[in-house]
């Protein structure tokens, strides 16, 4: 910890037990809320039937008939159904919201309600939609479908010296917050009113308008403490919000919906499952001649945010390597389970677990040391994206690598592992990662957010940060005051950061892809500069002024004039410039570079895997608080390390059916070695004071490191995760 470091803003709340999550909050004559779900994955929904000998007159019973504008949640496409109507697309989708004052009669109310349904046959795997054994979404399946072209691959094949070809997969992904989904709601005709554990609190306010025929300004959204959300809290509220509201605006009385863990685990988003063919051309020095890689996304039933998923996974796709001819076919396509949506690193850890495993095979089968090819190939200073971005900061991998290598002992400790593992049924192994995140929205995305963030001031004397961003544990509370704080001069605690609340703050756009602090942060800082030349042009402040000017200039203000705000519009930054029709030109204004190194040991008697020591090194800007900037690195790599060999969701007709933490294993603290963490701060262009995001940076890097380290201790080829001792047994059986 740095001495400049703030303790967290919310850190003593918590500690304590005084922070209120949403189950916490109780309001007069509030009710509690259900769902009756599909038992059956696709079909057509004939009838709904209630049990006679049942007394209902005590329940709110929504189903689609009740919606009183449209049936659908708004996102990137408006296909995804409030509740059933008529079509079924997977397991478990709702047909029936149900509300009582006695929670635990819920349950039994449930039991009482059948189906008459027309089954039709489901398709659950990528190879099925693309096969088209049946059509269940548009007229082929695919949700959406993107190509990065740079040069001509197919004039390089035939001259190659190796041409070298892979396919690798990775399986879906459970969040697992530690707080589940929850919301209240209030509504009337006129007004609807959520208080939920949320990401992005405008999403939910943009859904709600078309499915209760309100204006913007007869929607509220309000997020209270959240208790994490990894992604599965940016798509997955806007549904649960709008069967919470359903239900109040029918039962005239609040409503409170919170699901279960199993409830939760069965019937949420998850990582998008993935399949990647890599075919990779050589010449004989190991330089990368071509790369193409096909690549596909299980996005389920619906669009949701499949499409945006599936934009970083295949911009990430390449590497990165300089490559002069590159092609990069990417789909996403739809099945029958619960539609897959948002998780760290959204669509890149998927692509770069290919990508980075392949590379260890390319290696290999050309007879040269993994990292050697590497640094043969890596992007430097000047070199050309495969959508054609002049990378203009310090690209430095040569020095990230020499310091993983120095750190994590490499060169000593591979020849170690080697003489060792002939003798032992503990084979110990090395493998590396290296890889890059873009922050910020793809391409044009930040502009079209068009975000905007406020300060104000209190007739006190503080300042009041204003901003759609949400605090779900990262710290955003603690850097924002930071970041104002600095900016204008004055104490830590005289910034005020409030609960977002659609009817207080401006939209400053989502919580996620990394954009919290180098985006958001931005605007806010220079928000409060405004608000500091405002109070010197109106002579209430002096040019050199310290902490206590600065308040009493505030309150003069307050008295003399009224209140002092000022707000800011994102605006894009000049040299960036996207073509969205052919996915080219700069993607990311910025990207944090990264180096990861896995140590391991594999028991070839039980088939278990352990990382006995992770070492993680990395280019993010400017730290602005290192405690939670380690805190974010060590926790993405745990849940990594999960990804890669703990975490499988099983699916029975596309439901999830290990939903529970007996059977759905993550990694405790007793389960992992030492994760050592360096961060470098070469470029400082964008953002507070230099500050990237780092948040998903972590995802993706700690799968192919561990799996190659797999690879260097058994001689093997695996080639997917997560790879449990069972999977590991069929490897080497």
């Amino acid at each position: 910890m740095r001495k400049t470091d703030k303790l967290r803003r919310e850190g003593i709340s918590k500690l304590t037990g005084a922070e209120k999550y949403i189950d916490d909050i109780k309001m007069d004559s509030m009710i509690f809320g259900t769902t009756v779900r599909s038992p059956v994955p696709r079909g057509t929904l004939k009838k709904i039937i209630f049990d006679d000998s049942y007394d209902w007159s005590e329940f709110t019973i929504v189903t689609a008939k009740d919606i009183p504008g449209k049936n659908y949640i708004s996102m990137i496409e408006n296909d995804w159904p409030v509740l059933v109507d008529k079509e079924i697309n997977f397991k478990g989708e709702p047909i029936v919201l149900l509300a009582h004052s006695n929670k635990y009669l819920l349950e039994e109310a449930k039991s009482k309600i059948s189906f008459e349904i027309e089954e039709k046959r489901p398709i659950f795997t990528i190879e099925e939609s693309l096969n088209q054994t049946e059509v269940i979404l548009k007229k082929d399946n695919i949700i959406k479908e993107y190509k990065i072209k740079k040069g001509d691959v197919d004039s390089i094949w035939e001259k190659a010296h190796k041409i070298v070809e892979g396919v690798y997969r990775t399986g879906a992904h459970e969040h697992l917050y530690i707080e589940n989904n929850g919301m209240i709601a209030t509504a009337s005709e006129n007004n609807v009113t959520v208080w939920g554990s949320l990401q992005c609190p405008y999403y939910v306010h943009s859904a709600l308008g078309p499915i209760f025929n309100l204006e913007n300004e007869q929607v509220r959204v309000v997020q209270v403490a959240t208790g994490g959300g990894f992604g599965g809290k940016e798509d997955f509220p806007s549904y649960l919000a709008a069967h919470t509201a359903l239900l109040a605006l029918k039962a005239k009385l609040p409503v409170k919906i919170i699901y279960s863990r199993t409830e939760d685990l069965a019937n949420t988003t998850k990582r998008h499952p993935s399949k990647s063919y890599c075919k990779t051309a050589v010449d004989k020095n190991g330089k990368i001649l071509a790369m193409q890689m096909d690549f596909y996304l299980d996005g389920g039933a619906y669009t949701t945010l499949s499409p945006v998923v599936l934009s970083r996974g295949c911009i990430h796709g390449a590497g990165p390597y300089k490559v002069d001819n590159v092609l990069i076919n990417a789909k996403a396509v739809a099945t029958n389970t619960f539609p897959h949506g948002a998780f760290r690193g959204f669509g890149a850890p998927q692509s770069i677990f290919a990508t980075e495993v392949h590379m260890d095979k390319v290696a290999k089968e050309i007879g040269m040391d993994p990292i050697e090819f590497r640094k043969i190939n890596f992007f430097k200073t000047g070199d050309e994206t495969a959508t054609g971005q002049v990378l203009k900061e310090r690209v430095d991998y040569d020095e990230l690598i020499k310091k993983t290598l120095s750190d994590s002992k490499y060169d000593q400790k591979i020849n170690t592992f080697k003489e060792e593992n002939k003798n032992s049924h503990i084979k110990k192994g090395l493998g590396i990662s290296t890889f890059f995140h873009g922050a910020g929205f793809t391409g044009s995305g930040e502009a079209y957010l068009a975000s905007i963030a406020e300060v104000d001031t209190t007739k006190e004397g503080k300042i009041r940060a204003l901003a759609s961003s949400v605090e779900m544990g990262q710290g955003k509370d603690t850097v924002f005051a930071t970041i104002i704080s600095e900016a204008l001069g004055v104490n830590y605690d005289d910034v005020i950061i409030p609960m977002p609340d659609t009817n207080l703050v401006p939209n400053s756009g989502p919580t996620v892809a990394s954009r919290t602090v180098m985006v958001v942060g931005q605007l806010l800082k220079e928000a409060a500069l405004g608000l500091k030349d405002i109070l010197i042009n109106s002579k209430f402040l002096k040019e050199n002024y310290n902490r206590d000017d600065f308040v009493e200039a505030v309150k003069k203000y307050h008295q003399e004039v009224g209140p002092l705000k000022n707000r800011t519009k994102y605006k894009q930054p000049p040299n960036v410039h996207w073509d969205d029709e052919n996915y080219q030109g700069e993607a990311y204004a910025t990207y944090a570079w990264a180096v990861y190194l896995a140590e391991v040991s594999v028991n070839t008697l039980t088939y278990e895997t352990k990382v006995e020591n992770f070492y993680s090194n990395q280019e993010v800007g400017k730290v602005m608080n290192s405690t939670l900037a380690q805190g974010q690195i060590e926790g993405g790599i745990a849940q990594g390390i999960g990804h890669a060999i703990f975490e499988k969701v099983r699916y029975e007709n596309g439901q999830m059916i290990n939903n529970q933490m007996t059977n759905y294993i993550v990694p405790t603290a007793g389960d992992l070695g030492p994760i050592h963490v360096n961060f470098e701060e070469w470029n400082q262009d964008y953002g507070p004071s230099g500050a990237k995001g780092i948040g998903e940076l972590p995802m993706d890097g700690p799968a192919p490191a561990v799996i190659n380290a797999i690879n260097n201790a058994l001689g093997t080829y695996v080639n997917e995760v997560p790879m449990l001792p069972e999977n590991l047994h069929e490897v080497l059986s």
